[in-house]
């Protein structure tokens, strides 16, 4: 029998947790958290801001679940580590011995140290707290800034846009999330924004957040001189993984918790995934750190059956994630805007400006595919790149992979004939 300690309840925590129960029924699984005392879904933050759903509507299961399951929850913080005593101690100084632990940590908010960074007023979004902290931070808001182009900005927007907040975004970039999405995808969402009434200002970067007489935030200062004022900030310029607890540990760390393709850490009974992990990967030029919520259950359930006693590895096959701009859905799979060696791209665009597909290919088999406005399947869009597709083909069946409801304008007739032009 081994005593199971997790930290944290987020997906990849509860995720090992459940399947280890599955695996072990006898043994003693404990999961630890100081956020929350139940497993919620986190991409929901937003919409129990907005009012669409309650706080207990994000939890998928039941409170009685946990103890019908016998997995422990305990709502702490952890103060340390002791690997050694292969113990965690908690806030009220209470030891929690294990036989093996799985560190699902998850991330934080970036700050990159600049002035006023801690102003009351300025805040990231992550979890829980961030988001009762939002509530007190837009009260009386009129006006925010928000630091950062990115998903987690977009929704940080859309929530403040929702109560009657006048939104202005700071990007450093040529044009929004440009480091991730192609030109004209991410010229798309420069319109969307700016077509929406926010205030979007490329290549533009914080200097200084200036705090008011009462000590908290009311302006920012850009790096050309320019004074915005503002109520709140958000920082959202990225994430970093959440490696406070370990950095004083035995346990080595590089960008996040380093961990083999088993997400074992050099530490004998110490197991780390999702987030805050990152994957050793020999010969390549990175290792790999994936923070996307399907990863995290991927790698959730690999920790489980290798904590159980099976041999398992994490891969985590062709790249897939999905969000929405506003109103605009999005989805990636495979290989996009990555400049492989002989790359090619087919896009189609939409004359109304919010409706795209691209689909790229190198030496006409398929390896990427970004979906702007049109929903396509997961299933169908993985297999056509790991069958390697060739584009002819995908373009054949393109309405396989379209699932946009019924009644709803299908475009695929419209996209063949275009693609097929730039293709002779």
């Amino acid at each position: 029998m081994s005593r199971i300690v997790i930290l944290g309840n987020g997906i990849t925590g509860i995720t090992a947790a459940i399947r280890l129960r599955e695996l072990q029924p006898d043994w003693p699984i404990t999961v630890v958290s100081g956020e929350s005392q139940y497993h919620y879904s986190r991409p929901s933050l937003m919409y129990v801001f907005m009012g669409h759903v309650r706080y207990q509507d994000t939890k998928p299961y039941e409170d009685s679940f946990w103890t019908e399951q016998r997995i422990d929850l305990r709502r702490a913080w952890v103060t340390r580590l002791d690997a050694d005593t292969k113990s965690l101690v908690l806030q009220d100084g209470v030891e929690l011995p294990f036989d093996q632990l799985l560190l699902a940590t998850g991330s934080k908010s970036n700050k990159f140290g600049w002035p006023g960074q801690d102003l009351p007023g300025v805040q990231g979004l992550y979890d829980l707290m961030d988001l009762k902290l939002l509530y007190e931070n837009s009260r009386k808001c009129e006006h925010a800034v928000i630091v950062g182009g990115g998903l987690i900005g977009i929704e940080l927007a859309e929530m403040l846009h929702s109560r009657g907040v006048h939104v202005s975004f700071l990007v450093r970039e040529q044009s929004y999330w440009d480091n991730v999405l192609p030109p004209e995808e991410s010229g798309m969402i420069n319109r969307l924004i700016r077509g929406s009434g926010m205030d979007l200002r490329l290549e533009t970067e914080l200097g200084r957040i200036v705090g008011g007489s009462d000590g908290r935030v009311r302006a920012v200062e850009t790096k050309c001189g320019e004074t915005i004022d503002c109520q709140l900030v958000g920082l959202t310029a990225g994430v970093s993984p959440n490696v406070d607890l370990v950095r004083e540990s035995e346990i080595q760390v590089g960008r996040g918790i380093l961990v083999d393709r088993s997400l074992r850490t050099n530490v004998d009974g110490v197991l780390a995934a999702g987030d805050c992990a990152e994957i050793v990967v020999p010969d390549a030029e990175r290792n790999l750190l994936q923070q996307v919520w399907y990863t995290g259950k991927a790698q959730g359930l690999v920790a489980a059956e290798v904590m159980a006693g099976r041999r398992r590895e994490y891969h985590p096959g062709t790249w897939y994630n999905s969000a929405k701009f506003l109103d605009l859905e999005y989805q990636v799979y495979g290989s996009v805007n990555l400049g492989l060696a002989g790359e090619q791209n087919l896009y189609w665009e939409h004359p109304d400006g919010m409706h795209s597909l691209r689909l790229v290919h190198v030496d006409r088999k398929l390896v990427g595919v970004n979906v702007m406005g049109i929903r396509y399947r997961h299933e169908t869009c993985e297999r056509w790149i790991d069958e390697g597709r060739d584009v002819d083909w995908v373009l054949e069946h393109l309405a396989e992979g379209n699932f946009d409801p019924e009644f709803f304008r299908r475009h695929e007739d419209d996209i063949r004939v275009q693609m097929r032009r730039q293709l002779s």
